[in-house]
């Protein structure tokens, strides 16, 4: 059985070593094969088996009230049900969610910390600074991906503008004087809006905060006047009448919300932007820790009732496996890897 444990931890190993935008020189590979060889001595089989025996903490990298928070908080009632064990959310606000990634990825890999990973953190910030408080490949062991979130565009009603075309008319009548709000420097809601921009040809400036909530509190209040955010932590504010929304971010309208229309059809052609949310754990985290993981979160993903409620608030449930995650992340940082560069986006 030993043995068996080994073959597979020499299997999986390399993957993690190649993925990303470098591939780690022999005389790294070389340490790391001694580490997977210790590894294999040890009993492997036993670590699902105990876990977990105390409580889970998932970091979120944003403040109360935006999608992430929202569907790291439904996650973890959820599982702390079905393990027995409680399952809490603690908020580490800032950085475009950097800190909450800095302290996942140098906490203890035994499965008690795990971070809600986001679009920003693997796929954007990389490109966007230039040092890191993490390893984006090395720092991280994707568990699987949470959700699919598109965005939603939404205004302050003080702008006398009803759709995108109008949006996009008054903002170029007054270049310079149209701020905009996004849960934080390098996130995939500051890249989305900043794509919009270019794509318009539009002249707007950003405000960045430390999450959608905070974010959300301003844009009531009118001291900025527009937003690309999920439906989740918007609609509410919609249906009361306080803000406005005026299209939807995804190529398609999104099967619960088709009363809202897509960006490109409403003329700014090609214009996609969906960002994502994922449970990762610390870099070298027992696979066997990893799939009683990804078998737990994607257990509360296929529940119907959650199923139901994460649809209605314009989340599409993913729950995929750790090895398909990965690809996904892959896939997302050379697409955002491009916005960054085409944009011209850079760190204020």
């Amino acid at each position: 059985m030993k043995c068996w444990n080994l073959c597979q931890s020499l299997l999986v190993w390399p993957k993690r070593f190649l993925w990303g935008k470098n591939v780690v020189p022999l005389p790294t590979l070389a340490g790391v094969w001694a580490g997977v060889l210790l590894a294999g001595m040890l009993p492997q089989e036993g670590l699902s088996q105990n876990y977990p025996n105390k409580s889970i903490r998932i970091l979120v990298g944003f403040s109360p009230g935006g999608s992430t928070d929202i569907l790291a908080r439904l996650i973890a009632q959820e599982m702390g049900q079905n393990m027995g064990q409680q399952v809490g959310v603690d908020n580490r606000p800032g950085a475009g969610g950097n800190i909450a990634a800095e302290l996942t990825s140098k906490a203890p890999p035994d499965g008690y910390t795990l971070f809600a990973c986001t679009t920003g953190v693997f796929a954007i910030q990389p490109f966007l600074y230039s040092k890191l408080p993490y390893d984006p490949d090395k720092g991280f062991t994707p568990v699987t991906q949470t959700g699919s979130l598109p965005y939603i565009v939404v205004i302050h009603p003080s702008l006398p503008t009803k759709n995108i075309r109008e949006f996009v008319t008054f903002t170029r009548a007054h270049p310079g004087q149209i701020n905009y709000a996004s849960s934080g420097m390098g996130t995939a809601s500051h890249l989305s809006a900043a794509m919009f921009a270019s794509l318009a040809g539009l002249n707007m400036v950003h405000v960045p905060y430390k999450g959608t909530g905070n974010a959300m509190s301003d844009l009531l209040a009118g001291q900025v006047v527009m937003i690309f955010d999920q439906p989740v932590s918007s609609m509410p504010h919609v249906e009361a009448g306080k803000l406005r929304v005026i299209g939807i971010s995804s190529s398609n309208r999104f099967p619960s919300l088709p009363q809202i229309p897509t960006v490109a059809e409403q003329g700014v052609k090609n214009f996609e932007a969906i960002s994502w949310a994922g449970i990762c754990a610390p870099g070298g985290t027992p696979k066997p820790i990893v799939d009683r993981l990804y078998q737990e979160v994607s257990k509360v993903l296929k529940t119907k009732s959650v199923e139901t409620r994460l649809l209605r608030d314009g989340i599409e449930p993913i729950g995929s496996t750790p090895e398909a995650f990965v690809l996904h992340i892959k896939k997302e940082t050379l697409k955002w890897s491009q916005v960054v560069k085409d944009t011209g986006a850079k760190v204020e």
